[in-house]
């Protein structure tokens, strides 16, 4: 099944392409009138705490585009998981001049160094897709209702289980994951829902990593019925290794994000559902309290994004090979 996907991946990626721009243009018409600043060009800064990860890079298209069709620019940096390497490049983008900074920190609490910096410059910054910790507060956090995620799927599994004993794949430095995972547990319990957590790997969202973890797991010879994967790429390597194990059998395996890669695992039944983020209305928002704090303005301090489960009999077919 994953050699399918393999062959589709050209495809998708083409569809992905035209579908962001095709959104891009139908929502730059809602902006032009909004994020109009009588003022020399700005410069925006971005860095994401990882950009091998295609819902970053799709958030970041969006943001870019808002950007520059208000005749701004955006630079753009990727610290590869390294929260050392993040701090450095925030400060490198200050040096650079930039007048607003959108962040997604490798870890919440460490990142506190370089947002102390920006503040003794001047230079705001929101905090986009997970949240910040710390005294040095971000002008807004954006954020899809990640503890909602887990809640809906959650639900799911006790509508579809008597019982379950759950794998787990996430990343406990990761507010978001922290989140999905606890909205998770918190309505099974809720539900009292007969359940146990026999296995966790708590320091992974990445494709290839999680594959790394899951063969551990499956090394150990236990049965399960649920894998909970923080974000579709741990679902998909968790999924790519049980396949490679052969003991794909019958398990629910949910992802968070909505990716066009997940969602065509649930259309073809190797996946369970996948709780979709609209990338597409983060950036939006994200942007607009950007300029409306620039202008002087009032922004929220949070600004939540719903999410919504994504099942096989859900999913709409004009966005599957395409993010929301």
């Amino acid at each position: 099944m994953f050699n399918r996907r393999k062959r589709n991946a050209i495809y998708s990626t083409f569809l992905l392409v035209a579908a962001v721009a095709g959104m891009i243009a139908v929502l730059v018409f809602w902006l032009k009138p909004v994020f109009v600043l009588d003022k020399k060009p700005l410069l925006f800064g971005s860095t994401y705490m990882t950009m091998d990860n295609q819902y970053f890079e799709v958030l970041n298209a969006f943001i870019e585009n808002f950007i520059e069709v208000n005749g701004d620019r955006l630079i753009t940096r990727d610290p590869a998981s390294s929260q050392k390497k993040q701090n450095e490049q925030i400060l490198d983008m200050l040096d650079m001049g930039v007048d607003f900074i959108f962040v997604n920190p490798v870890d919440g609490r460490n990142v506190e160094p370089a947002l102390k910096e920006c503040r003794r410059r001047g230079v705001p910054f929101i905090a986009v897709d997970t949240e910040i910790y710390g005294q040095t507060r971000p002008v807004s956090t954006v954020i899809s209702d990640n503890y909602e995620a887990g809640v809906l799927i959650a639900r799911d599994v006790a509508s579809k289980c008597n019982k379950a004993r759950i794998v787990v794949m996430y990343d406990n430095k990761i507010s978001s994951t922290c989140s999905r995972y606890q909205g998770f547990t918190d309505t099974l319990d809720a539900l009292s829902f007969p359940y146990e957590i026999i296995y966790t790997a708590s320091g992974t969202t990445l494709l290839h990593e999680t594959m790394v973890e899951m063969q551990k797991f499956l090394d150990l010879h236990l049965g399960f019925d649920v894998l909970f994967g923080g974000n579709d790429p741990s679902a998909l390597g968790a999924l790519a290794a049980m396949q490679n194990n052969n003991v794909l059998s019958g398990q629910l395996v949910y992802g968070i994000d909505g990716s066009p890669s997940g969602k065509m695992m649930v259309n073809q039944g190797l996946m369970e559902a996948t709780a979709a983020q609209y990338p597409s209305e983060i950036a939006f928002k994200a942007v607009s309290a950007a300029y409306r704090y620039l202008e002087g303005n009032y922004v929220d301090d949070t600004i939540i994004v719903p999410v919504k489960l994504l099942s096989k009999d859900t999913i709409d077919s004009l966005t599957l090979m395409s993010w929301q």
